[in-house]
């Protein structure tokens, strides 16, 4: 690719708070640049996920080709939630300049003002563009000076657009092709580079990496090599996203495609290598930080004939998301499984769902908890992500525990139960300030186990949908938790166990004990059930057993005799409560895994 048509390209990315019309956007770019036909568009042509389009938002990145008059546009549509800003991080290492998109009938919201860093450290040029303004709640003025405020811009630089009618979208278009800078090669050689920014899995092609390409070019049969992993292969197919993965002859500088590798080993692709020419000899490119996994649960399949499904399953998705990792685990109580990695509660729950949709597996999934780092009485320091593994409560020193630092932004009359809120869930509020017009916005600091307890219904049911809310993992703070088991008949269920604040000790004790009483069936025999924390029974319950009317048959006579058919009743289920084991139902479980 000479220089000339490196001029011609342009790379960029959407960025946004969830739900503020990323995806509508991209779908108006495509069908006004000819793209995808008129007759063929759809909604949230972008989001090919079932689930995406079901929730109505971006999960993982999509990039994808479009010609603007003379020019060549990449665009990569990045997912809003926060539990997937990775995939935003990885996003905007791959263009030069990133729409900042704005509700008109929001205004400026808290994971905004995250990706917005983001692409500020990325050192991307920003184009504010302030949407969905054909919306009849639109506030276009008030939230246009809200982006001044926060760009430190003139009004004059902020766009203005609908998705939805396309007003304003050749404008944008227009401003992209102005103000975004072309590619550059990262050296005078012809040696060739690529970052890669993603990859997904195909049966029958084996691992297709994302790129961009950073220097030189490639070609089909072209021999390459992936610089961290150190696996040479051979380019079956290069191509664009137009947005289907299109072939093409070669990918230049500056061009975003795909490598199809015909590696259907997992493990050698990762998403931060650097593809080069199986011939140089150069240092890999910077790549990304690697994900750290910060909400855990177990994963096991109802029929454990089902656990080599689940095992290819889990190296399925995580060929294509490699933010989630996992390992092979066993219990007691579920036999084999897998401890899980995840970004967040989100993330959990589209991982488990895409395994139960597209894999047909039947799961059992355990209470999610979080990394702790237990300093204990013998010096030792262990890294716990289990709470079966959590020490006993006399070997502890001390324990330690993430924080996330977050921030809220609300209308201020929601301030008061938000700030109790809050302080239940045992929040630090550091600064209070104003946020726009009639806007307040709320820094504070809190454990990460605590937005497990329902934090963000909570906070979206006091402030009636109204707060906004974005966080990052902060650093590691002494916490004042314990291990609390629950015990049937007993024994230790392991698959109950959880870490908890004290504070809250004996509510939880109680709730648990009372909700296992409810839901598992009488045996034989009468059971206590009981939670058990810091060397001591904190709540019990009694289920008594089934009865059997043994002088049913009796009618009459001496009662004696009924009194010595009772009493070899009552010695037969002593004995049976001695020898017999509880059988706890897998469908006992998940009802106990699952919030009320």
């Amino acid at each position: 690719m000479n220089k000339d048509d490196i001029n011609l390209i342009r790379n960029f990315s959407i960025i946004a708070h969830i739900d503020h019309g990323k995806s509508t956007l991209a779908d108006r770019m495509l069908e006004l640049t000819g793209t995808i036909e008129k007759r063929k568009m759809q909604e949230q042509v972008l989001d090919s996920m079932e689930l995406e389009r079901e929730r109505g938002i971006t999960i993982k990145m999509q990039p994808v080709r479009m010609k603007f008059g003379n020019y060549i546009l990449n665009l990569i549509d990045t997912p809003g939630h926060i539990d997937f800003s990775y995939e935003v991080s990885r996003a905007l290492k791959a263009v030069e300049g990133s729409i900042l998109l704005v509700d008109a009938t929001q205004g400026v919201q808290a994971q905004t003002l995250t990706t917005l860093n983001m692409a500020i450290e990325s050192g991307l040029v920003i184009l504010p563009v302030v949407s969905k303004i054909d919306s009849p709640l639109a506030r276009v003025n008030e939230v246009v000076k809200e982006v001044c405020e926060l760009l430190k811009c003139d009004e004059s630089q902020v766009l203005k657009v609908s998705g939805k009618t396309g007003e304003g979208v050749i404008n944008l278009l227009n401003e992209i092709v102005k103000r975004v800078p072309p590619p550059k090669p990262i050296d005078n050689s012809n040696n060739f580079k690529s970052l890669v920014f993603d990859f997904q899995y195909s049966n029958h092609k084996g691992v297709i990496v994302y790129i961009r390409v950073m220097n030189g070019s490639v070609k089909r049969h072209d021999p390459l090599l992936f610089k961290v992993s150190k696996e040479k292969f051979q380019s079956l197919e290069v191509g664009i996203f137009s947005p289907d993965e299109t072939p093409k002859e070669s990918l230049g500088v500056g061009e975003i495609g795909y490598i199809v590798t015909g590696i259907k080993e997992p493990g050698i692709a990762s998403v931060g290598d650097t593809v080069s020419s199986a011939t140089d000899t150069d240092l890999p490119l910077p790549g990304y930080m690697s994900p750290k996994p910060v909400v855990w649960a177990s994963i096991y399949p109802e029929s454990q004939d089902d656990f080599n499904n689940l095992r290819q399953a889990l190296g399925r998705l995580r060929l294509s998301d490699s933010s989630f990792t996992y390992e092979e685990e066993s219990s007691g109580t579920l036999g084999r499984g897998f401890r899980s990695g995840f970004l967040g509660m989100l993330h959990l729950e589209i991982i488990t769902e895409r395994l139960r949709r597209e894999f047909n597996l039947q799961l059992v999934v355990t209470i999610p908890s979080i990394t702790y780092n237990v300093e204990l009485k013998n010096d030792k320091t262990v890294t716990v992500y289990s709470p079966s593994f959590f020490p006993e409560d006399h070997e502890i020193k001390r324990v330690l525990e993430p924080l996330v630092n977050m921030k809220i932004i609300c209308p201020p009359q929601y301030l008061g139960p938000i700030m109790q809120t809050v302080f239940t869930h045992e929040g630090e509020v550091s600064a209070t300030e104003n946020f726009g017009e009639n806007r307040t916005s709320l820094t504070l600091v809190m454990p990460l186990r605590e937005l497990m307890r329902n934090f963000f219904d909570e906070i979206k049911s006091v402030s009636s949908g109204f707060a906004s809310i974005s966080y990052e993992i902060g650093e590691y703070r002494e916490a004042n938790v314990a291990r609390m088991d629950i015990l049937v008949a007993d024994e230790i269920v392991p698959a109950f166990s959880r870490v908890v604040s004290r504070i809250r000790l004996e509510e939880e004790a109680k709730a648990s004990v009372e909700k296992l009483h409810k839901i598992l069936p009488r045996q034989m025999f009468t059971m206590k059930i009981q939670a058990k924390a810091l060397g001591r029974i904190i709540s019990s319950e009694t289920l008594s057993g089934m009865k059997k009317d043994v002088t049913q048959h009796m009618y009459g006579g001496d009662r004696t005799r009924k009194m010595k058919l009772w009493e070899k009743q009552k010695e037969g289920k002593k004995k049976m409560k001695e020898l017999g084991k509880v059988n706890i139902p897998q469908d006992v479980f998940i009802k106990m895994m699952r919030a009320d």
